[in-house]
């Protein structure tokens, strides 16, 4: 029986459908490739998150890619061997659906796969999801607006950070001045107050030649650190930053690492 014009046209639609298949399963395993890649660099610079392999996301975008090779090769066979049979008037409902039958297979297969991987490689991905997220909001919190103060989240109590504070101060020979409780004193007067402490400490090592250049610079000196507890129950650790008391005083460029110690403190304090 002579083919129409219309089983060539049907043909050709089925072939381009094949190619579209294709062309999406290489599209998401580049996806799932680079996605792996991501999260260990992610890792890289993120090192209070746990380390974990990623290399099977690797090859499952990998294997997706093959898949969508396979099927543009196995497709465009197909639709050449479709023509000729046309072109012979053949009947084409002897062929089994070979193609389309060992796509599905496969793909079940991989599915499985991946959802076991998500299952039980990685059980603690809500969790890890949640901790990037607070972690990229501190970070963002920590960044110092306009009226220079920093605020850093810390992983201890307020009592435990200012003990923590104090122990880092000692062992690098910086006098505390004192330590302020805000909230204590509130209490005194009957009023109450989330734990807020203030811990002011210097040395005069640093901060005279400062103040000799800078007279002015005194009225943020000696330097302080403020560790409080929000409504929420989140400890937090607050200081001035280097550049905003150089930028307000004129403090000289080289002078300027005898106040930056302060970021160093608050950082091992934050641990």
């Amino acid at each position: 029986m002579q083919a129409s014009a219309s089983d060539y046209l049907a043909s050709e639609r089925t072939f381009l459908a094949w190619i579209r298949t294709g062309i999406a399963l290489m599209g998401l395993g580049f996806v799932l490739a680079r996605f792996g890649l991501f999260l260990e660099e992610f890792n890289r610079i993120e090192p209070a998150m746990p380390a974990r392999p990623y290399g099977l996301s690797l090859w499952i975008g990998v294997t997706l890619i093959l898949m969508g090779v396979a099927v543009c090769f196995l497709s465009t066979w197909r639709h050449q061997r479709m023509l000729k049979e046309l072109r012979a008037g053949e009947s084409l409902f002897a062929h089994s659906p070979r193609l389309a039958v060992g796509m599905a297979a496969a793909l079940i297969v991989l599915g499985l796969i991946m959802a076991g991987y998500l299952i039980f490689a990685n059980p603690k991905a809500g969790a890890r999801a949640s901790m990037i997220r607070e972690e990229l909001m501190a970070t963002s919190m920590a960044s110092p607006a306009g009226n220079g103060i920093v605020r850093l989240p810390s992983h201890h109590s307020v009592d435990e950070t200012v003990a923590k504070l104090q122990g880092i101060l000692q062992a690098k020979g910086v006098k505390l001045f004192t330590v302020v409780d805000h909230s204590g004193e509130a209490a005194s007067a009957g009023l109450k107050m989330p734990n807020t402490k203030l811990l002011i400490f210097g040395s005069p090592k640093a901060g005279t030649p400062l103040m000799l250049s800078t007279p002015t610079v005194a009225l943020d000196l000696p330097l302080k650190i403020l560790v409080a507890e929000d409504e929420a129950g989140k400890i937090w650790i607050l200081y001035n930053t280097p550049a905003y008391l150089q930028a307000r005083h004129g403090v000289p460029p080289d002078l300027l690492p005898n106040i930056a110690v302060i970021e160093a403190l608050a950082a091992r304090a934050a641990e």
